[in-house]
């Protein structure tokens, strides 16, 4: 138990005193609030099991506060008598959601494929990207091998296959993103968020069409005036929050600006990078009457990246045979990505056990992608013997070339819904909830883009020229190459139409409580004229253990009919007839809620098989993922994923997830032929040297790892602070995965046969609590409820991540996959205040 005792006092007299145990409107004890009285030095924090007791002056009044980051603040004023000891116990109520709400939607949580996050987590842990998504990386089944991007795949899906939902709004990411560096800031603020709930598969009806997961979260609602400012060498970030005098108008105001080009200019490729990311968001609630209530959301984000590079150098290869890529570069890039999403709600409750919401939103996107670089480039090959004054350096040039990427690319995309969704609480803790909606999708998609390689003769064959020739009419033509041209001018326009019904039921039976929700959603496109239902259904058993353990089976059918982006192939040609694609999702898992140490700690555990259909084939670059546009191959995905969370450390959680998990695909119509020598030798161009094929054999790949398939994942969230003062803490994140499979451009898929190197990171962040909340202070620091100041630091063990590869030709025709590095070891320092 933790106490504070007064200055001055006589150890020898009898103690006046307070104690108490806060708890949570569940009654859950709440640990490391704050306690204290108003204008006194000191103060004290509760334990693990929410005890706290704190010695007060005899006779004199004071006013004790008690505080608690995201709770309502309590206050009472006490008059004790020397040698009296007073019980005060204090149960906190949540400052940022409305109760009622929280507590119900808690009792069906955990019966279902839900998981839900503690949006205080987001404020420490160390990444570089921040956000709600840095938190969603962490859990098990989630994978992310870019630390620019807040982008993630789950459980063998890729970044277009998770659904994100902000009250219940769905949210877009952009369409023409083709790196991290240039990706911005998320639409998620953190600063705004009460409730983060999250499914890695089998989720329930309500939610949309697609394959892999769903990130549902709601943003809060004020019940007194707030705000936070964060300020660091990577942006900053403002927001507010507050309501009317009359208490029926409440509001919240998110304003974020970030600036990577600290981070930036650690790569690799050098030069002046100038990004400007953006973002303001409000939700504003007002209640018109007890039964009715109207909300807006608005958000505007202008994510702005330009680059001038200069040189680049990268050593590649082995030890044996190493080799120096050098790069010179002319031009610049200009993106701009401006992105804008309104939405008003209207919340009608007729009935105490009735809710019925109208929503209409839209969503524009505007983006454009301009850039023209030259490269010249040199290949070396190094001194391999390290024992020499040569070793490291170049001693045979390979060859060298020059390339010019172009590109004038612009998107317009307009998405407008309207939609109802209604909810009825029946006897007995069911639920009966339904929806429908109607989207409107239009998009204007202009492509302009190529890259011209002139390899000075070794990569690209050279034409031959015409001096010599006597007779004119035979001359071959001497024409430029461009090399992945691609030119297209699509505009597409489309309504979508769904619609589900879904309902919970919760059965007692002596031995066991069962939930059983099932559901089944509806969509149609008009585009493809492709007709869909989709059932699900989750069934949770909690036996009358003593221990407290929960079984969960969860299956159902997950269509994904596609969107623009899946509509266009490599060639940026639109095929309007393609078919969505289509996931059997079978999920059994457990949770156990046990105690080690006297703390509290959870188990999970989920097994998964993933039959997938009409999969339409892609491959992934950076962030950029380009699709063939056909329904040609089918698939699975498997795995079982494992999370541990508690107090490992006492009063703070932590956890740690293990993800094991193969994602395989057979596209239908691949093949290949296999040519053999009069040696019966198989033909390999630059390696064989009789290439005089006599025989010949037809290959059918048959399954492939698909380019999500990331074997193995470990995440490890650990929080720790000093014993005798836990205002100075450690926050650590570290991340393995195991390589993703890649091959050269242009090559087909059965010729990826190369995996990246795993990826590695280990990030740590140490803070102090400069100010807490109801502690005593003086001068400007009166005004603030706290004040954290943090320092962290990025890639702490200097890994090399490979994010994609740059390929050229040698003399002898070998192709090379020099690696895209992601960043190097960065420190960053933090301030964060709250008001």
């Amino acid at each position: 138990m933790l106490c504070s005792a007064w200055p001055g006092f006589s150890q020898d007299a009898p103690q006046t005193k307070i104690s108490g145990r806060i708890t949570n409107a569940r009654g859950e004890a709440l640990d490391l609030v704050n306690v204290a009285l108003t204008g006194i030095p000191g103060g004290t924090v509760t334990d693990n099991k929410g005890h706290y007791q704190l010695n007060v002056r005899p006779g004199v009044k004071a006013e004790l506060v008690i505080s608690f980051v995201g709770f309502r603040t309590e206050k009472e004023t006490i008059l004790l008598s020397p040698g009296e000891h007073r019980i005060i116990n204090k149960t906190l109520l949540t400052t940022s959601t409305d109760l009622t709400a929280v507590l119900i939607e808690d009792q069906h949580v955990r019966s279902t494929s839900l998981t839900r996050i503690d949006p205080r987590a987001v404020t420490v842990i160390p990444t570089m990207g921040g956000g709600i998504e840095s938190i969603v990386k962490t859990l098990p089944g989630v994978a992310s091998n870019n630390e620019l991007s807040s982008q993630y795949s789950v459980r063998g899906g890729n970044y277009d296959e998770n659904l994100v939902y902000v009250n219940d709004i769905e949210i877009y990411r952009p369409f023409l993103v083709r790196s991290g560096q240039q990706e911005g800031l998320s639409f998620l603020n953190a600063d705004l968020v009460s409730s983060i709930l999250f499914s890695a598969g089998g989720f329930d009806a309500r939610y949309g069409d697609k394959m892999s997961s769903v990130l549902d979260i709601q943003y809060k609602k004020p019940t007194q005036f707030a705000g936070s400012a964060t300020m660091s060498l990577l942006g900053g970030a403002l927001h507010l929050e507050g309501l009317s005098k009359n208490r029926k108008f409440n509001y919240l105001l998110g304003l974020r600006q970030k600036s990577n080009q600290y981070i930036l200019g650690s790569l690799q490729t050098k030069g002046d990078y100038q990004p400007s990311f953006t973002d303001f968001q409000t939700h504003l609630n007002y209640t018109l009457s007890p039964k009715l209530e109207i909300s807006a959301l608005g958000n505007l984000s202008v994510n702005l990246f330009r680059l001038s590079p200069t040189d680049r150098e990268t050593s590649f290869g082995t030890v044996q045979e190493a080799y120096r890529l050098r790069v010179y570069f002319e031009g610049q890039e200009d993106d701009k990505f401006i992105n804008g999403l309104g939405a008003l709600t209207l919340t009608y409750k007729p009935k105490e056990k009735i809710r019925l919401r109208f929503i209409a939103s839209g969503f524009r996107s505007v983006e454009s992608e301009t850039y023209d670089i030259l490269g010249q480039y040199w290949i070396g090959q190094l001194e391999s013997d390290q024992s020499g004054n040569e070793a490291g350096k170049v001693v045979e040039e390979r060859g060298v070339g020059s390339y010019l990427n172009h590109a004038r690319n612009r998107l317009e995309a307009t998405v407008a819904a309207f939609e109802h969704k209604g909810t009825l609480l029946l006897p007995g803790e069911n639920v009966l909830q339904w929806g429908l909606k109607a989207q409107y999708e239009r998009i204007d998609d202009f492509i302009n883009e190529w890259t011209l390689i002139d390899s000075a003769g070794f990569t690209l064959p050279v034409i031959p020229d015409s001096a010599g020739y006597t007779n004119p009419a035979i001359q071959p033509g001497l024409s430029i190459m461009i090399n992945d041209r691609l030119k297209a001018d699509n505009r597409t326009r489309s309504g979508r139409f769904s619609g589900y019904l879904q309902r919970t039921w919760n059965f007692n039976a002596d031995s066991a409580r069962l939930f059983l929700t099932t559901g089944i959603r509806a969509q149609y496109w008009d585009l493809n004229r492709q007709f869909l239902l989709s059932p699900r259904a989750t069934l949770s058993l909690k036996p009358n253990w003593q221990r407290d353990v929960m079984f969960k089976l969860s299956a159902g059918y997950y269509y994904q009919p596609p969107f623009y982006r899946e509509l266009r192939d490599r060639e940026g040609r639109i095929n309007p007839d393609l078919k969505a694609q289509a996931s059997l999702h079978i999920v059994a898992g457990t949770d156990i809620n046990f105690k080690a140490w006297n703390r509290p700690f959870k188990f999970v555990a989920e097994m998964y098989y993933k039959h997938l259909e009409n999969l339409i084939p892609y491959d992934i670059d950076n962030v950029r993922i380009r699709y063939e546009a056909r329904n040609n191959a089918h698939g699975f995905a498997a795995g079982i994923d494992i999370k541990v969370n508690g107090e490992f450390v006492k009063g703070v959680e932590s956890w740690a997830s293990l993800s094991v998990m193969k994602t395989m695909e057979d596209i239908e119509d691949d093949f290949y032929w296999d040519y053999y020598n009069a040696e019966g030798k198989r033909i390999i161009p630059g390696y064989t040297t009789d290439v005089t094929a006599v025989d010949s054999i037809r290959v059918e790949p048959g399954y492939l790892p698909r380019p999500s398939d990331q074997r193995v994942t470990f995440n490890l969230f650990f929080q720790d602070y000093l014993p005798n003062n836990p205002t100075y803490k450690m926050h650590l994140n570290l991340v393995f995965g195991t390589g993703l499979p890649f091959g050269a451009p242009k090559a087909p898929r059965y010729q990826h046969i190369y995996r990246t190197p795993p990826y590695r990171r280990v990030d740590i962040g140490f803070s102090k609590l400069i100010k807490s909340e109801g502690a005593d202070a003086s001068g400007f620091l009166k005004y603030f409820k706290s004040i954290w100041i943090t320092a962290e630091v990025f890639n702490l063990l200097q890994f090399n991540n490979t994010i994609s590869y740059v390929w050229v030709t040698d003399v002898n025709a070998r192709r090379y996959a020099i690696p895209n590095y992601l960043t190097p070891r960065q420190i960053n320092v933090k301030l964060m205040v709250n008001f």
